[in-house]
């Protein structure tokens, strides 16, 4: 064999190496918001302003990313959430003790500190949720960097935790961040639900009809004031999980199929659309007020409080069980990582200010700083903890 097959090789190995760990997606990701962050504070400011602001088909790119594409990761999250309740590590009462009491104190938490820091300011106040939720791609990405001496029973913790979370996420946006009901627009989405429910009652296993319909329940949702996005969670109930031993199910198909794309291409490009924040203009006044101070404490301080403080409850009256073959110090570790909240609290906070671009740059900037805390942190406390085991 050549050098240059040899050398061939050798790159090909190492790119599949970095495609298949659990790390690649949240670095890539992490790449793309920085990008954002780079150009916004460059002379490209107004070309990437230009282009988040284009209009195509009526909306402009950025609305297309929050709504269309971000609809897609909802899908994937509430087929993860399916699966996971009905045939996964949430599928028994006992199991979703111990990570449901920790995402509870991890939503709660975090918003009471945002409260207080913004609570002399009622339009503030409508960010109450955005330190709340966890990043699960950030979170297990940061959790694979320390490899395999990691207790794989903190990595099902963490995964069961971010999925409930994610179920209060979306729970949230629903109740809370929707606009002008449409009432025509929402029984049309409501009927579309019901063929949902036909196809799969009938045993459709075929997806195609699904994601048919599931673009009518998208753009029917657009148009009736509920964020269009929980037409991907609404569309992932439907999607059948049962099927013979011979074969995966239409659920596990899909979602192996939309993993990917939503890993390396839609997250990056969330990231790099909602991320770039502009620095310039920014005052030491404006980047310590209580909405970036309120987000990043509600992030990195009140996030790992709410979590390890309600797993230790837990645990302690019996309700749950420490995780196999883990500490105390590690369960902590996790819960710091939990902090990381990037992608759904950047989201949260376009939601909560739609009409206040300078509150969405302190947003953003109050979830960078907690998130980085929070992953530093976690990082270090677990990296000691599995020391102190050699």
């Amino acid at each position: 064999m050549t050098q240059h097959n040899k050398g061939k090789r050798v790159k090909a190995s190492v790119l599949t190496a970095f495609i298949t760990s659990p790390a690649a997606g949240g670095i890539i990701l992490i790449l793309a918001s920085a990008a954002a962050i780079i150009i916004a504070n460059s002379s490209l400011q107004q070309d990437y302003t230009a282009l988040l602001a284009h209009k195509l088909a009526g909306m402009s790119v950025e609305h297309w990313v929050n709504d269309a594409l971000m609809a897609i990761f909802f899908l994937l999250v509430g087929l993860e959430i399916k699966r996971e309740l009905l045939a996964g590590e949430l599928s028994t009462w006992s199991q979703r003790a111990l990570p449901g009491f920790a995402a509870l104190g991890g939503m709660i938490a975090p918003a009471l500190i945002y409260l207080f820091f913004n609570r002399g300011s009622a339009e503030a106040m409508a960010g109450w949720a955005i330190p709340a939720a966890t990043d699960i791609a950030f979170a297990l990405g940061v959790l694979a960097l320390l490899g395999s001496r990691v207790p794989v029973s903190l990595k099902i913790f963490l995964s069961a935790l971010a999925i409930l979370d994610d179920m209060g996420a979306v729970a949230i946006i629903a109740l809370f961040y929707t606009s002008h009901i449409s009432f025509v627009m929402l029984a049309a989405a409501a009927l579309t639900l019901v063929a949902l429910f036909v196809m799969n009652r009938a045993g459709i296993k075929t997806l195609w009809p699904y994601l048919l319909v599931g673009c009518a329940l998208w753009f029917f949702m657009l148009q009736s004031g509920v964020h269009a996005t929980i037409a991907g969670v609404l569309l992932a109930l439907f999607v059948p999980l049962g099927a013979d031993d011979t074969q995966e199910s239409p659920l596990e198909r899909l979602e192996h199929g939309l993993s990917p794309w939503v890993t390396f291409l839609i997250l990056p490009i969330f990231g790099f659309a909602n991320a770039g924040v502009s620095l310039s203009g920014l005052t030491a006044e404006e980047i310590l007020s209580p909405v970036p101070v309120g987000v990043a404490l509600g992030l990195f301080i009140d996030k790992q409080v709410g979590v390890f403080g309600l797993s230790l409850l837990a645990i302690r009256t019996g309700l749950a069980r420490l995780p196999e073959s883990s500490s105390w110090m590690q369960l902590y570790g996790v819960s710091a990582l939990c902090g990381i909240g990037f992608t759904m609290s950047l989201f949260i906070g376009n939601l909560a200010f739609p009409t206040s671009p300078l509150l969405v740059d302190e947003v953003k900037i109050g979830v960078l700083a907690g998130s980085i805390l929070s992953a530093i942190v976690g990082m270090v406390v677990l990296r000691l903890s599995l020391q102190r085991q050699r």
